[in-house]
């Protein structure tokens, strides 16, 4: 007759005992002994024996230092962290049109060119037609539609991170410019990036080919009444 097994279950899916505590309980660590392997340690000499005439003595071969710091200097702390590249969502192909969720052009569609080295997005309205210009954005803040746009016919081989690092301004604050008298100028677009805009956007809308995409681009993304984003088919 078969016995009532030992680590029984308390409710469906909690059993009596833990792993830790059936491991133990059939001895199972005697069986699983493995012979430890001692590693040589290589000495190393701190110290040297020195001759002279009525015999020798011991002297170290590094010499102590005469002052020692008050404090004991900080140590960074060892981190095994490694960091890996960010993986794109399948979703999320060149030419797919994308809808942000965040930021100043919250709610806007727009075209996903390629995904940056530090896994940034880079995407376009084009500027032209909703008036969202190149940028980088992150993947956890857009919505990926099933639209896609032929965007085959742009060079985006110069693009990287670099491209869209802002230049860093002075803090520091003058006399002049808490009293008003010298203002700062206003920030401009450089010619370079005006003149990729325009050729990116050129090549973007002319891979608008489908009936009304332009209008689709155009309208901003709202949610109605009783509506919610994943029962929509993206």
């Amino acid at each position: 007759m078969a016995h009532a097994p030992r680590n029984k279950f308390l409710v469906p899916g909690i059993p009596r005992y833990s792993r830790s505590a059936v491991y133990a309980k059939k001895a199972l660590y005697k069986k699983n002994r493995k012979g430890t392997v001692k590693k040589t340690e290589v000495e190393h000499q701190t110290t040297k024996k020195v001759q002279y005439k009525d015999g020798h003595r011991i002297v170290p071969l590094e010499k102590a230092p005469r002052f020692y710091p008050a404090e004991d200097a900080p140590r960074p702390k060892k981190s095994r962290k490694v960091n890996k590249p960010t993986k794109l969502r399948a979703s999320i192909t060149p030419g797919t049109i994308l809808i942000l969720l965040a930021g100043r052009f919250r709610g806007k569609r727009v075209v996903f060119l390629k995904q940056l080295p530090k896994g940034m997005l880079m995407i376009t309205g084009p500027f032209k037609i909703n008036g969202v210009p190149l940028r980088r954005v992150n993947q956890a803040f857009v919505i990926a539609t099933s639209t896609k746009v032929d965007i085959s016919a742009c060079s985006l081989d110069k693009f990287d991170d670099a491209y869209f690092e802002r230049e860093k301004s002075s803090k520091k604050v003058t006399e002049e410019e808490l009293l008003g008298e010298n203002q700062k100028p206003k920030k401009t677009v450089s010619e370079a990036r005006v003149a990729d805009q325009k050729e990116i956007d050129s090549k973007v809308i002319a891979g608008l080919k489908t009936p009304h995409i332009k209008d689709y681009l155009h309208s901003r993304f709202s949610l109605s009444k009783g509506q919610f984003p994943h029962t929509l088919g993206f």
